[in-house]
């Protein structure tokens, strides 16, 4: 969504609530000189009915009770003017709009709490995933980072995506997986992923031992859990690692989106793994070794790591995102700059929003001018 298109929408929404904080009162106006102006066959009870019902969803228990003690007032006065009504008939008007206006504060006071419960579970969600993914520092090891996680809905901050740099005695080694299911559960193997990454990414030589500690660690995880997770539940993930002083990237595949590649002069180059291996946590199926891939990383290039909320959003005649494609011929200032072009471009992709969560991480290996430009580009949609 572009910066007009967000700017409408806004304005959209300011009118809106504008209208609503003026629609109670102006129905009790409306229904007053309606009932004054037109002959006694003809009510306007609904509407002074309908004003603290109105008000009771978007204002405070006050202001709804001071709308319904204006809209029962209302009522009364316009009985004592109309001589010629029935007193029965005025009657039954006037306590049908004060039980109405005690449904309203009633009312009012359910909504209340919900929101109030709603707003304290989206606390602890969103407080839960920035204890589990920490946002990383800009710079790490020599390197510009820039990280996102994007909620395929407004308000869901709890989800399966994870990703966390780290500077270690072998470099910078990171991870980004996708933890198979959504909610609580999700958010433990999530936490389980991360930390058995930080401490190994600290103690292992190889970012294949890497790997390793992580499919132990799910191991360990699958047998304390019931159901379904305890059979099928798996992680995708890549792992790099960039040595220090060298110009290259390892990287370690298991069942994940490839990486892509940016060169400063706007190559792209998909990391498609050497061999295809099975996501962590499905060790009971075979066991393999794990074998690094070594590509260039030079300077003024940088990485871009994502989940397949990215590779699999899908536009309206249900085409799938290639970002590859999307990003080649592109050239960014840094890696914050590319998420947020990345993130806009989405959107317009999937016209607002994808359907799953995404977690992105770009890291640039900053350089002085530009390297020798590429004379040819790999690009390689993800199976569409």
């Amino acid at each position: 969504m572009g910066q007009s298109e967000r700017s409408g929408e806004e304005k959209s929404t300011g009118r809106l609530r504008r209208f609503v904080r003026v629609l109670p009162a102006l129905m009790i106006v409306i229904g007053y000189l309606f009932d004054s102006l037109t002959p006694p066959a003809y009510t306007a009870s609904p509407i002074f009915a309908a004003a603290p019902l109105v008000a009771a969803p978007f204002f405070s228990l006050r202001v709804t009770a001071l709308t319904g003690f204006a809209a029962v007032l209302a009522v009364f006065l316009l009985d004592l003017a109309d001589h010629g009504s029935g007193q029965v008939q005025a009657i039954t008007e006037l306590l049908t709009v004060l039980t109405v206006a005690a449904l309203a504060l009633l009312i009012n006071r359910v909504v209340r709490r919900s929101g109030e419960r709603l707003a304290s579970a989206r606390v602890i969600a969103e407080t839960a995933q920035r204890a589990v993914l920490p946002t990383p520092a800009e710079r790490i090891g020599g390197l510009q980072v820039a990280a996102r996680y994007e909620a395929a809905q407004a308000d869901a901050f709890i989800g399966g995506d994870l990703f966390a740099v780290q500077e270690t005695p072998h470099g910078v080694r990171l991870v980004v997986g996708d933890v198979r299911g959504k909610g609580l559960g999700a958010v433990e193997a999530v936490a389980v992923v991360i930390g058995a990454f930080r401490e190994a990414a600290e103690q292992e030589s190889s970012l294949e031992a890497v790997a390793g500690r992580l499919e132990r660690a799910l191991a360990r995880e699958g047998t304390r859990r019931d159901g379904l997770d305890a059979f099928e539940g798996f992680t995708t993930a890549v792992l790099a690692e960039v040595p220090r002083g060298e110009g290259v990237v390892r990287l370690v595949n298991r069942g994940h989106p490839e990486p892509l590649l940016l060169y400063a002069d706007g190559a792209a180059e998909l990391l498609e793994p050497g061999e295809h291996a099975l996501p962590l946590g499905m060790g009971d199926l075979g066991t393999w070794p794990d074998r690094s891939d070594v590509r260039p990383f030079p300077a003024g290039a940088t990485l871009l790591f994502y989940t397949d909320g990215l590779s699999e959003a899908r536009d309206a005649a249900g085409v799938f995102y290639e970002p590859a494609a999307r990003l080649a011929g592109r050239i960014f200032p840094g890696p914050e700059e590319l998420l947020d072009a990345l993130t806009d471009d989405v959107r317009l992709h999937t016209g607002g929003g994808g359907s799953d969560d995404m977690a992105l991480l770009a890291v640039a290996r900053p350089g002085a001018g530009q390297p020798e430009r590429r004379t040819t580009v790999k690009i390689v949609s993800n199976g569409t």
